[in-house]
């Protein structure tokens, strides 16, 4: 497993997504990720799967301190005392003292980002995160998060794939040192029938998804959190660390850049995103 290292922080640079996982879904699924070797595993308040992933985390038998875990803030729970509360509840539920990284879910300007990040920074002092970091912003809303946080903005999780540039976030990103990861990396399995990753991946015997993902982690600073129910596809998934993709290959995956999106802000006042 490679590692993307950003602020002293250390990130598994491929994660599991759990995402529209649910139940014993998501706790086999989950259990057969670690089981493979994936040591990044990522929810959120409002997957309704933060028990399930805890409860496979605790019979895998991988030790805490191997992991690299990240949970979410989600809307209604972005006041300062909601945000200490469910952030509690959140922890109870994955059966652990700390997460690695709690986010903020989605841009919101009905509450103070510095209300927000107060009470994350509070959780920080207590030791009940580590880092801290945003989901969804564009770079004017990072920076304004960046501004509100006493701590070190960590990571912005994005949609990220060969069919959408984050090229203005990335470049921001990687100038002041925070982590990108991409989540729909491969665009729901829509990567599967594109003729140019296909082409690179029959030179490495790859395919077109193995391609995306080493795409994606050759980027500085980036981290990809694909998910895979199968254990088929798992393995399908980590099996990119024994290849590498040229200086034109890399180029080549860029152009294919179309604005395709697949994840849009949920309908509600407030929401923005890049």
């Amino acid at each position: 497993m490679d590692y993307v290292v950003v602020q002293g922080g250390k990130v598994p640079a491929l994660g599991f997504g759990t995402w529209e996982l649910l139940g014993e879904d998501c706790r086999k699924a989950v259990l057969s990720a670690l089981d493979l070797g994936y040591r990044h595993i990522d929810t959120a308040q409002i997957y309704m799967n933060e028990d399930k992933v805890g409860r496979a985390i605790q019979e895998s038998g991988v030790k805490r301190e191997d992991l690299f875990l990240t949970t979410k803030v989600w809307l209604s729970n972005l006041a300062y005392g909601d945000v200490l509360k469910s952030v509690g509840e959140s922890l109870r539920k994955l059966r652990t003292d700390y997460v690695d990284l709690l986010l903020i879910h989605w841009p919101y300007d009905k509450i103070p980002l510095s209300e927000t990040l107060g009470a994350m920074n509070k959780l920080q002092e207590a030791g009940k995160a580590v880092h801290v970091g945003v989901s969804n912003f564009p770079v004017e809303w990072l920076m304004k998060a960046q501004e509100a946080s006493k701590t070190p903005v960590f990571c912005d999780q994005v949609e990220y794939h060969p069919f959408l540039s984050q090229k203005t976030l990335l470049d921001y990103c990687q100038k002041d040192h925070i982590l990108l990861t991409a989540y729909s990396p491969l665009l729901r399995g829509g990567v599967a029938g594109n003729e140019k990753l296909s082409e690179i991946g029959g030179k490495y015997e790859k395919t077109a998804f193995q391609v995306a993902l080493r795409w994606l982690i050759q980027q500085k600073n980036v981290a990809a959190i694909p998910k895979a129910k199968s254990r088929k596809h798992q393995q399908e998934n980590i099996g990119i660390f024994d290849f590498e993709l040229t200086a034109r290959e890399m180029r080549e995956i860029f152009a294919l850049a179309s604005g395709r999106r697949e994840t849009n802000p949920p309908f509600a006042p407030g929401w923005d995103v890049d």
